[in-house]
């Protein structure tokens, strides 16, 4: 009698021997990594650095000057007060704030405008002599910290007969604040392909139509990235009120937090309330620029 061989105990011992011997692998992610635990207790910690300072300076401002050296520092305050608002608010802290408006967007916004239509004329010009000798000088500005042309600056505005003036601290924001703007917008804008540009022209578009009517709304996270970062730079600058302006009426608000605290420098509540009030626009500013600011920060990293 003849038997047939089966295949079966030979599948299932060529399956067992491509599994191990039948120990099941451990699946492992998609992506092929592992979770960095190292690095997210890192940044629970770091958050808590951050937090806890900005914690303590919030609720403190809500403490009246006698429960601020009874109470438990870290403590909520058991009797909130606004008086210590209030108290800064009529100490001509209106009249800081729009200073220190009218300096920001009086040089955020020729900054923005003039480093946008720089990088535009470095970009699409760049066989030009002229715009990669400008473009070194700009790179060269990057170099220059404020700190060592204060007195020259200083000088200069003397003889201009702009001391003591808003316009004194908007043109040496405005000289310091092009180089980096002009950097990071020529690199969006040529990034920008180049077909779309070729395009508009074959249509018939000027440099100028397609200047504001492609490169400006293809680079607009870059855009609002160097406005935030310019208008964060200029709110707290603190160098220039201090030497170009003397009038307690031309004070910004870093300047007249100085003053404050040296005034009131036992009324810590006091203090700390005027930090809040000065924070309270740049958050705000966050807050309604965000998404835009986080693209323009991480576009690029995908490629």
């Amino acid at each position: 009698m003849t038997t047939v061989p089966t295949r079966a105990p030979q599948r299932a011992a060529e399956t067992m021997s491509q599994n191990g011997g039948g120990r099941r692998r451990r699946k492992r992610p998609r992506n092929g990594e592992r979770p960095n635990w190292l690095a997210g207790l890192t940044s629970v910690f770091w958050l808590a650095i951050v937090m806890v300072p900005i914690y303590w300076i919030v609720i403190t401002s809500f403490k009246s000057q006698s429960r601020y050296y009874l109470e438990n520092p870290f403590a909520p305050p058991s009797e909130p007060t606004l008086a210590n608002y209030r108290m800064v608010i009529e100490a001509d802290f209106v009249q800081y704030f729009i200073n220190s408006v009218i300096t920001t967007v009086g040089a955020v916004v020729p900054t923005v405008i003039v480093s946008f239509m720089a990088a535009y004329a470095i970009v699409r010009g760049g066989r030009s002599r002229l715009l990669r000798w400008t473009n070194s000088l700009f790179l060269m500005g990057l170099a220059i910290p404020l700190q060592a042309t204060i007195i020259p600056v200083y000088l200069i505005i003397i003889q201009l007969g702009l001391y003591d003036s808003l316009v004194a601290l908007m043109l040496p924001s405005i000289a310091f604040a092009i180089p980096l703007s002009v950097l990071v917008l020529s690199n969006f804008i040529r990034d920008v392909p180049k077909e779309l540009f070729d395009s508009m022209r074959l249509d018939g578009a000027t440099e100028s139509g397609m200047l504001w009517r492609l490169a400006f709304p293809l680079t607009r996270p870059a855009v609002v990235t160097v406005t935030i970062y310019n208008a964060l730079q200029i709110w707290n600058g603190f160098l220039l009120p201090l030497i170009l302006t003397q009038s307690p009426d031309k004070r910004t608000l870093p300047l007249a937090l100085a003053s404050f605290q040296g005034q009131y420098s036992i009324n810590v509540p006091a203090v700390l309330a005027s930090v809040v009030l000065t924070t309270l626009p740049i958050l705000i500013l966050y807050v309604v620029g965000r998404r835009q600011l986080l693209s323009g920060l991480t576009v690029g990293f995908g490629k």
